[in-house]
Formats: C-alpha cells, structure tokens, sequence
C-alpha cells in the first residue's frame, strides 16, 4: 500500500521580480502565469496521482482570503491555513507546520512544496517523490535536486556524495550560488544539481534536527504554536512569540548541518519562475520566439515576451524585451536586465506609492472588489459579494457611498433602517453613517459603488460587527 502523505505548501512569497502582476496583496503564486490556474493551483494539482492527505498550506495573513478562496475552487476549502503574521522563512515555516502536523497526524512524512515553481513533467516528478519515500522513512531527510540544463549563476547547487541504493545519493556539500565559469564547471562534472527548495521527511525526525541545530527557532515555534487561535479553516499563530523567532532558512539552519540529508534528483521540466526571462524561457512560443499574453499586435519583433492585461499592446521592431501592461503600471525592460525589476519595487515603497501593493482587483471573505476609476475626490468600485456573505458593519469618517445594483439582491442596513434593493436601484450612505450590506440571495450580488470625499483610503473603515473576526 501505498504511503499517505501529507503536503505542506509554502505560499509566503512576494514575487518583487515579476512586478507590475506580482504585487504585495498578490503575489506571483496566486497568479495565472502559466495557463488558467495560479502558480498554487498547478501545484495543488500536481498532487492528485499521489496518495497524499489534504494539504496545509502557510502563508502570509494579508493573503488569507485569497489563498482560501483559490482553495475553494480546487475543491479543497476544508484544508487548513496556517498564517504568518511576519514572514520569517523556511525553517519556521516548515516547523510550524511539522508541530502541527504531529498535533493532528501523529508523525506523518512530509512533503514540502513551494506553491510558484513550475514542474512541467508530472509523471517524473512522481516517480521522485516514490524514490525518495524509502529514504524519509529511513529517518533521512530528503531534498530533490534539479537537473542543470545549462549553467546558472541564479540557483544554489548541491554535490552529490555517494549513492544511498534508493534512487537518493547523500548530500556531500551545498554550494552559494557560483559564477558562470564556476558553473560551466559544475555541468561538465555531471555531479552538481540545483538547489529546488522541495524537502520530504518524517514530520518529528525535522523536528528533532531543528532542536539539535536550533532549538531558539523550535522554542520560538512552539510558543507561536502554542498560542494560536482557530479561525473558519485559519490558524493564527501567537504574533509576539512568532515575531521573536529568529529567520532562517531550513538550508542554513538544518541541510547543511545534519548528517542525515540526502538528495533525490529531478529531472521534470523544472522552473522556480523567478523572473520575467524564466518565465518567457518556460512559455511556448512563436516561430519568431516571440511569447504573447493578451491583446497583443506584432510587427517583425523576435524574442521578446509581451503581457497585455487591460489594453491593446503593439509591438514593433522590439529584440530580447520585456512588456507587461497592467492598468496601472507598465514594464518595459531588456531581457538580461529583468532582474533589476525589484529596485523599481523599492523605489516605489521609499516612494510611499502604491503601485506594488494592489492589484485591482482585491479578494475578502465575503467576496472580491474591483477599482474601475478614480479621481480627485471619488473613486468607483465594482463588488462582488458571494450569496450568503456579509460585509461587517461600519462606518467611514471622511466619505459617503452610492450603491447601485447591478444583479442580484442586496439587503443594507443604513443607519436604523433595513430594506432589500434589487437590479437598477440605488441607496446613498451618507458620512458617518453605521451600515452594512448583504446577499440574502442564492446567487451573487454585483453591483457599482460610487464613493466620494476628502479622503479615500482603505483604513478609513471602522467596524463594529464583522463575522470574519476583522476587528
């Protein structure tokens, strides 16, 4: 019979490098980059030829309902949510999810997974993961190593030391990320993989290497675990104690020391999408090499990947570039220069702009919302609220809002009233006044608000009632 294993996804990126989709609310794993599924999707759906249990995912608490939400359309709303309140990177993360795990499991083989790199090669990667089963149950701990096609100065590598007789090959070293002729060597050996970042082991046997190795980030894991609340299908770790934890990486704080690590190669097509170069280099393209998302028109322009998101692009005479339209921002750069997209990020944060945080499209429990226009004074969103759902009850300082309905039925109380209003009708919520809004009905409510004011601001929100736990 074959071995259940328990998936742990890690979802707590911020993709700075695929800025302008990538932003801070929606990072590239929640992004349809390669096909009509998100990065997390596809890796959800990589799982399904493997005997393994429901997921748990980790991920940042301002990604919460998008997470939950992408979840829910894979059919797998009942999994639980682990959410950082501070990123603080892998070995945390992996030890959050392996005490949790052991709470709820006993001491089940994990599977680690971030949730945006790309495996094209489905069965391969299978038949890796089958390989490696033997040696987690051994007590080792696993970690796959991705077949070089080429020399690469972006990936950490790790050499191979002898082989284990299970498909594995015990982890003789791991290497920083080299140089080009440093890694041309390292090809030509044939002894070097690169480094993926999946792992796979026995939940207590990472537990019990942690407290060999770091037993300050265990103990600062256990405290967070410890004071966690239980929301829907979130878990919220304690903040202070979490905030306290040291951040590290489960390379530097465990790979690299224990004596038990070995590496499983993979060989599946493999790509951690890590620019916007990767992501053209993964893509099908045309006979020119030309990658086109979008509305997009072409004249005689050859190696160049353009995304259209809300407009028409027209590309003329370009060679090795890099356009992506959003509605608010737009790229432009050269092929060997998309690594430098994250200093535009920074300069946008030291800014104080925006730009890097929302899309605008922006997920909630109760639905998502959409900006369609602003201006000095006003702003107008399309909302979306899921039948059953209800915004929490509030009140803004500084602006007033017009409701229109555009399908649907909402009920909305305003101040001491309630009433339902349906398709073609409208309510005005003046400045100040306690409200709320509600789809009574079995399918979704849409509809157009208009808000106007001094100050337009998300913050401006002050809840009274909200049955997401958001006050």
């Amino acid at each position: 019979m074959m071995t259940q294993i328990l998936p742990v996804i890690l979802s707590g990126g911020s993709g700075s490098r695929l800025w302008p989709l990538s932003r801070q609310l929606t990072p590239k794993q929640f992004l349809p980059l390669t096909g009509e599924l998100s990065m997390l999707q596809v890796t959800l759906e990589r799982l399904r030829g493997l005997n393994t249990a429901v997921p748990q995912l980790i991920c940042n608490e301002q990604h919460r309902f998008i997470a939950a939400e992408q979840l829910r359309q894979m059919g797998l709303e009942q999994a639980n949510i682990l959410l950082e309140p501070v990123g603080r990177n892998t070995a945390p993360a992996i030890a959050l999810a392996a005490l949790q795990a052991c709470n709820e499991h006993a001491d089940p083989i994990l599977l680690v997974l971030p949730a945006d790199h790309l495996i094209k090669d489905v069965p391969a990667f299978e038949a890796s993961i089958q390989s490696a089963l033997p040696l987690a149950h051994a007590g080792k701990l696993v970690t796959f190593g991705i077949v070089p096609t080429h020399p690469e100065t972006g990936y950490g590598y790790i050499e191979q030391g002898e082989t284990t007789g299970a498909g594995g090959f015990s982890v003789k070293r791991f290497v920083e990320k080299p140089d080009l002729e440093t890694a041309r060597e390292y090809l030509t050996h044939g002894g070097y993989l690169w480094n993926s970042g999946l792992f796979m082991f026995h939940a207590k046997r990472y537990l019990q290497e942690l407290e060999r190795y770091r037993p300050d980030i265990l103990a600062a894991c256990r405290a967070a675990l410890a004071g966690s609340t239980r929301d829907m299908h979130f878990t919220r770790v304690d903040e202070s104690a979490f905030m306290a934890c040291p951040d590290d990486s489960i390379d530097y704080a465990v790979m690299e020391k224990t004596a038990n690590a070995v590496v499983v190669p993979l060989n599946a097509g493999w790509s951690d999408i890590g620019s916007w170069t990767a992501l053209w280099e993964v893509s099908d393209k045309d006979d020119q090499g030309n990658v086109f998302t979008g509305d997009v028109l072409n004249q005689q322009s050859r190696n160049t990947y353009v995304h259209a998101n809300s407009r028409l692009v027209a590309a003329v005479g370009l060679d090795d570039l890099v356009i992506v339209e959003t509605p608010d921002a737009v790229l432009v750069a050269h092929k060997k220069n998309v690594q430098e997209v994250k200093h535009i990020v920074e300069q946008l944060k030291s800014s104080s702009r925006t730009e890097h945080i929302n899309q605008r499209t922006v997920y909630r429990p109760w639905g998502l919302y959409e900006c369609v226009a602003n201006g000095h004074h006003y702003q107008v969103k399309r909302i979306t609220v899921k039948p059953g759902a209800k915004l929490s009850v509030q009140m803004h300082r500084h602006r007033a809002e017009h409701w229109i309905v555009v399908s649907g039925t909402a009920r909305v109380t305003n101040g001491e009233q309630t009433y339902l209003i349906g398709e073609n009708q409208s309510t005005y919520i003046p400045i100040g006044q306690v409200h709320a809004l509600e789809n009574p009905g079995l399918t979704p409510l849409e509809l157009i608000e208009v808000q106007s004011g001094s100050y337009l601001g998300e913050d401006d929100i002050v809840r009274f009632e909200d049955k997401y736990g958001r006050l």
